[in-house]
């Protein structure tokens, strides 16, 4: 076939100019946050085996990766603790003393002025039962009383140093509760990251290894159903209604619709995770020889930010800057 009209979509992308010149997402270093994980009793770093490359840092090693992040010039990183007791209130999350809160000072020391500093607010880690809020005598977790919890959570993180509090736990109210909190300590600076969208997914499973997750059963009460297209659009609302500085969809590349439904119509910025299944499934088809690896993470993250993403969470944040960098 010659002529109109196969052959005039494609002089565009004849050449590796042409297709860098007519290119319409551009994702750049600095839409990108880095997750770490900072484990209480360690002194070296230690592999997880489900996630290859990613560790849970010791704080020695926390320092040294939070310098390779700030010159690598991506945008912020994500805090997770990983304590040496758990217990049914996570008293751990407020303790002051407490492996994310050391953590949280140490990068608000160390790079506080060339990453925004963003920590996890969220029980799960802390819980020996795994949930992300506090249990009642039936062992449902409670929504009111986890908000009392949440919101000390928020003055400890606060006042550790903490830029940006990310609202993981989907409790009902817990960004009103947690701002309403900050702004009545003097935390107004402080912002708030609702995981408004976050699903009950599959693709958590290599996270629940990284932060030795004690959960039994699932938080399919409390997270959204990945059925549902419509419900990730009424959280969004809620949560900036409720001063949400910045909205999340979680999990990133199976909930794209959402993603683009959230973009089109949020009037604050919209983030997502590529979550820890995301970044295993590549990793392992790659280690197969089943994929081009390069070229998968590339494109996965590429199609996060071709959605609608502001910015993107994601565990190859280091690796991706250097190559749109150019280094």
């Amino acid at each position: 076939m010659t002529g109109f009209p196969s052959e005039r979509l494609r002089r565009t992308r004849a050449t590796p100019a042409w297709r860098r010149l007519v290119r319409e997402t551009r994702p750049a270093p600095e839409q990108l946050v880095l997750p770490l994980f900072v484990r209480e009793d360690s002194a070296e770093p230690v592999p997880i085996s489900s996630m290859p490359g990613v560790v849970q840092h010791s704080l020695d090693s926390l320092k040294a990766e939070l310098h390779r992040a700030a010159e690598a010039g991506i945008g912020g990183v994500m805090l997770f603790g990983i304590p040496t007791h758990k217990d049914a209130e996570g008293s751990g999350a407020t303790d002051p003393g407490g492996i994310l809160n050391v953590a949280t000072r140490i990068a608000a020391t160390e790079v506080g002025d060339a990453l925004v500093v963003q920590t996890d607010l969220c029980l799960d880690e802390f819980t020996d039962h795994g949930h992300c809020g506090v249990l009642d005598a039936r062992g449902r977790v409670d929504n009111d009383a986890t908000l009392v919890r949440y919101r000390d959570m928020a003055l400890a993180q606060a006042e550790a140093g903490s830029h940006l509090l990310g609202l993981s736990g989907m409790m009902d109210g817990q960004t009103a509760e947690v701002r309403t909190a900050l702004d009545a300590a003097g935390h107004a600076d402080v912002a708030l990251l609702g995981y408004a969208a976050k699903y009950a997914s599959a693709f958590y499973g290599p996270f629940r290894e990284a932060v030795q997750s004690s959960l039994e059963g699932d938080r399919r009460t409390y997270q959204l159903d990945p059925a549902n297209r419509r419900e990730g659009a009424r959280e969004i609302a809620f949560d900036v209604a409720e001063g949400a500085d910045i909205v999340m969809v979680k999990p990133a590349m199976s909930y794209l619709d959402v993603l683009a439904d959230a973009a089109a119509s949020s009037p604050v910025q919209v983030w997502a995770y590529q979550v820890s299944g995301e970044y295993a499934m590549i990793e392992a088809a790659a280690a197969h020889g089943w994929i081009d690896r390069e070229r998968a993470v590339d494109e996965s993250v590429t199609s996060i930010f071709r959605a609608g993403a502001d910015a993107v969470l994601t565990y190859w944040a280091l690796e991706l800057a250097a190559r749109l960098s150019g280094r």
